[in-house]
Formats: structure tokens, C-alpha cells, sequence
């Protein structure tokens, strides 16, 4: 105990967050801190209700020790789109900037409408949407979208979307977090619903070094909310489920999803708004 209040101390020291450790203390620790919150902080700590009831996970903390006992965090899987990487202008822009040279005539707000319209609908073509490279469904997505059926439209707006143009991080301190996680013996794995292009992308943004393993559905042949992807990525870290926690931005597809292969999630945008927050809860549950 004294070990993980030293810690846990100095990690709220290095990152300025030493005056949370007063909401945290009267379940773990058992020394006094004090110290002035910026306003900053006090409107953080205002909204999230730290200690057991951190980050409104307290009924399911208690459900998961009554399966599988005390909680360790020895592993992360981290979602793709919206959590570890965001387009970096918005669809709908891309497709009309790039497509008025192939004659692509809609509004974005068209586009947009008939994106979602297409991304909604059935696929019949197999029981998933990315095979392989998952041209198919994205000629169908673009065509569906656009009303241009040009390959070389098609091709250029594919291309696109596996270059560092078109994504940037969803967190600017993603990768010293990470470095810490991975020092302090945590293993980390990218879980998406993704094509092939998903590694060509990570390369790009210089961060497919940052991962233990990869599991992506055009390979792995399930897509989330389906547990065989996480339970695959578990697999490739040599973790058990118990063991990992993933984070995400779909409630149905990584919440839900994560939580049937036996992993614990947190939802990205509403149980942690940062992978230093992530790593501040993997702290907590690593000793």
C-alpha cells in the first residue's frame, strides 16, 4: 500500500494533478495531502466524481470483482476511429473537394445525408463489411454517397484516407502516455473495425511502433460488437480478457462489445476524455 501511494503520488506530481489525490485518498490512501486546485482542476474534479465512484464505473468495478476478483489492468485495447485517430477535415468535404473534378455535384450536407443513409444499410455481400482491403463496400459507400462512379475518383478518395493528410491523434500526449504505460509493464493493442489500409495508417502517423499487437477486423474476420476480435487481441498480447481494459467511442460496438469478451471498457468522451486520464486509472488498478 505505502508502494502505491508513492506512485500514484509522484504520477499526480509529474503531471500536476497532485490536489486529486484528496478525492482518491479515502479509499486508498491513508496520508494526508493538501494543496490549492486551479480552477482548471476544480471544474474537472467538479463533473467527474473520483474515488470509487471515478468516472461513474463504481456498480460495474463491484460487478467485475464479484467474476474475477481484485482488478488488474496488464493490457489496453484501444479503439481506431474517434478514440486513437479523427479525420482530419470533415467527409463529406473530402468527397466534394476531390469529386468536383469527376463531376461530383452534391452539397456536403447532401453527401453527408447519403453517407449515412448508405453506411446504415444491410450488407449482403458477406456476413462483414471490410474483406481484406475492403474495396467493395467502399465503392458502394462512395458511389451511394456522391452518384459518381468513376474508378478514378474512387481510387484517388481511397488512397486518400490511408496518408497522414486525412487523420491526425485524438490526443496530442498519446504517445508519452503510452511510453509510460509500456514502461510500467502494460501491454497495448489497436482493436478497429478497419480495412487493411489501418496499418499503412499507423505507419503514416508514425505510431505503429507504440503497439504489442494489431487486431483489425478485415483480418481478424469479426467486427465489433462481435467478442472473437477482442478476445484475438487478448490472444496476440498473451493476456486473458480479465486482464484488459478497452477504451472506445461506441457504446455498442466497444463497450458492449469488450465487455462480452470479459474485458473491461471505458467509453472515450464520457468515462475518460484523455489517455492520461486512461493511464491514471491503469495506475490504479495495476498494483
Amino acid at each position: 500500500m505505502a508502494k502505491t501511494s508513492k506512485l500514484v503520488s509522484r504520477f499526480f506530481r509529474t503531471n500536476g494533478l497532485l490536489s486529486t489525490l484528496t478525492k482518491i485518498k479515502p479509499f486508498m490512501f491513508s496520508t494526508s495531502f493538501s494543496t490549492h486546485a486551479t480552477q482548471k482542476e476544480a471544474q474537472v474534479l467538479g463533473s467527474r466524481q473520483w474515488g470509487f465512484e471515478l468516472l461513474g464505473v463504481r456498480e460495474y468495478e463491484e460487478y467485475r470483482r464479484s467474476l474475477y476478483g481484485d482488478i488488474t489492468h496488464k493490457a489496453l485495447l484501444v479503439d481506431a476511429v474517434g478514440t486513437l485517430v479523427v479525420p482530419s477535415q470533415p467527409m463529406a468535404q473530402i468527397y466534394r473537394e476531390i469529386g468536383e473534378k469527376y463531376g461530383v455535384e452534391y452539397s456536403e450536407d447532401e453527401i453527408l445525408n447519403r453517407y449515412r443513409w448508405a453506411y446504415g444499410q444491410p450488407w449482403g455481400r458477406s456476413r462483414l463489411r471490410y474483406v481484406d482491403d475492403g474495396r467493395a463496400f467502399w465503392q458502394f459507400i462512395v458511389k451511394s454517397s456522391t452518384g459518381c462512379s468513376d474508378s478514378q475518383y474512387f481510387e484517388e478518395l481511397y488512397h486518400y484516407y490511408e496518408t497522414e493528410k486525412a487523420w491526425h491523434l485524438c490526443d496530442p500526449e498519446t504517445e508519452s502516455v503510452f511510453k509510460a504505460l509500456r514502461k510500467s509493464g502494460v501491454k497495448l493493442a489497436v482493436v478497429s473495425n478497419f480495412d487493411t489500409r489501418l496499418r499503412p495508417v499507423l505507419r503514416a502517423l508514425n505510431c505503429d511502433h507504440w503497439f504489442d499487437a494489431v487486431a483489425v477486423s478485415a483480418e481478424v474476420a469479426a467486427e465489433k460488437p462481435n467478442p472473437m476480435i477482442f478476445l484475438k487481441a487478448c490472444e496476440l498480447l498473451g493476456v486473458s480478457p480479465e486482464d484488459a481494459v478497452h477504451v472506445g467511442d461506441d457504446r455498442r460496438n466497444d463497450i458492449w462489445g469488450a465487455r462480452d469478451a470479459g474485458c473491461d471498457a471505458w467509453l472515450w468522451g464520457s468515462d475518460v476524455h484523455s489517455f492520461k486520464e486512461v493511464n491514471l486509472l491503469m495506475l490504479l488498478h495495476l498494483y
